[in-house]
C-alpha cells in the first residue's frame, strides 16, 4: 500500500492550496481517509476525514469553513483544498488511510496506512 501526498508549497496568508494523495495497493472504496498536520515542534494533530461509504466528511474546529475534504474513487485519490490559509496552518500534512470508529476518527491511532507527507507554509 502506497499513499502519495503532493500540493504543498509556500504561499501568502489568505491564499489556497490543494493537496492531493494518490493511493495504491489497497481497496480505495472501502476505507476511510484523513489528513493529518504536524507542526514544527508540535505533535500531529488531525484536519480532517472521509468516511468510506457514503463520503461524509468531519473537520477540526480549527480548519472548519476553510478547508475541504473529498475523493475521487475512480482516482483513488483524495483532496484537501486549503483557503484563507492563516501562518498557523504551517506544518507538513500528511494524508492516511483505515477504517476508524466514530471515536478514533480523529486519532492518528484510527488509520493503518500513512504518506510521507507535504510541506505547507503560509506567510504573514
Amino acid at each position: 500500500v502506497q499513499l502519495q501526498a503532493s500540493g504543498g508549497g509556500l504561499v501568502q496568508a489568505g491564499g489556497s492550496l490543494r493537496l492531493s494523495c494518490a493511493t495504491s495497493g489497497l481497496s480505495f472504496n472501502g476505507y476511510s481517509m484523513a489528513w493529518f498536520r504536524q507542526a514544527p515542534g508540535k505533535e500531529r494533530e488531525f484536519v480532517a476525514t472521509i468516511f468510506r461509504s457514503v463520503s461524509n466528511t468531519y473537520y477540526a474546529d480549527s480548519v472548519k469553513g476553510r478547508f475541504t475534504m473529498s475523493r475521487d474513487n475512480a482516482k483513488n485519490t483524495v483532496y484537501l483544498q486549503m483557503g484563507d490559509l492563516k501562518p498557523e496552518d504551517t506544518a507538513v500534512y500528511y494524508c492516511a488511510g483505515g477504517t476508524p470508529i466514530a471515536s478514533t476518527r480523529s486519532y492518528a491511532s484510527g488509520y493503518k496506512w500513512w504518506g510521507q507527507g507535504t510541506l505547507v507554509t503560509v506567510s504573514s
